[in-house]
């Protein structure tokens, strides 16, 4: 009897292609959430003080781009971080996840207005200026900001919460760096302490969550290739067993 034609498995053709496009925007979030951590860190060094001699000068507007940045980044990072852990995570990961991500967008927000806004009206209206970086740092303002003080509620709440719940997700979850994970849970939630502490401790209190970024990146890249030998393994088995399959008897 003649060969069967072997077909080819188009649809395992599919999945591995499918799994390697995962893969590569994994490794891709992994690469934002590491950059993300290395500015967090890189920004805290020699910054000037929040004030109105500084507000308008070149270095602080470079810093604020970088948080803006490192903040975006972070979000690529953390959506990475969702979909590698989703099997996992269940409803207490997708909050978090939904949290820590609400707060890092009003962290961007923030940046935009510090970079962009206060600048101009530091001229107009210094008063309102200082009381609202004196908000931003979770001091209570001398004056009254209006509705921006709930941006910083929602920054604060996302970022220390809903980042102590994440780090606590990804903790359980046991796929990236577990001391990462556990890092990024602390860090962030520590940051409640410093509407107690001296002005001082806000920059030092920024690295370890920089780190943990940093940390989580690498293995978020390191790992991006788990699930691909998962899939293509099966698909390779499949293929061996229909080529077997379709051989003729006494060859």
């Amino acid at each position: 009897m003649p060969d069967h034609p072997v077909r080819p498995n188009h649809r395992g053709h599919d999945m591995t292609t499918t799994t390697l496009t995962a893969s590569r925007l994994t490794a891709a979030a992994g690469v934002c959430a590491a950059v993300a951590g290395a500015l967090y860190v890189g920004v805290q060094i020699n910054h000037p003080p929040a004030d109105l001699d500084h507000i308008t000068g070149a270095n602080l507007l470079a810093r604020e781009v970088a948080k803006m940045t490192m903040a975006a980044f972070a979000i690529i990072g953390f959506t990475g971080m969702l979909v590698r852990n989703r099997h996992k995570f269940g409803i207490f990961g997708a909050v978090s996840y939904v949290m820590v991500v609400i707060g890092y967008f009003a962290m961007f927000a923030n940046q935009v207005i510090v970079a962009t806004v206060l600048p101009t009206l530091s001229k107009t209206d210094p008063d309102y200026v200082q009381n609202y970086l004196d908000g931003a740092l979770g001091n209570t303002p001398a004056g009254d900001i209006g509705a921006v003080q709930t941006l910083f509620l929602v920054t604060g709440m996302g970022y220390s919460i809903g980042g102590l719940l994440f780090g606590v997700a990804l903790y359980r979850a046991g796929i990236l760096s577990r001391w990462a994970s556990a890092l990024f849970a602390v860090g962030t939630v520590s940051a409640l302490t410093l509407a107690v502490l001296p002005q001082s401790f806000s920059r030092p209190a920024a690295v370890p969550v920089g780190i943990a970024l940093m940390g989580l990146g690498y293995s978020l890249w390191r790992n991006r290739s788990d699930t691909i030998t998962s899939v293509t393994a099966p698909a390779a088995g499949r293929a061996a067993s229909s080529v077997g399959s379709h051989e003729p008897a006494g060859r």
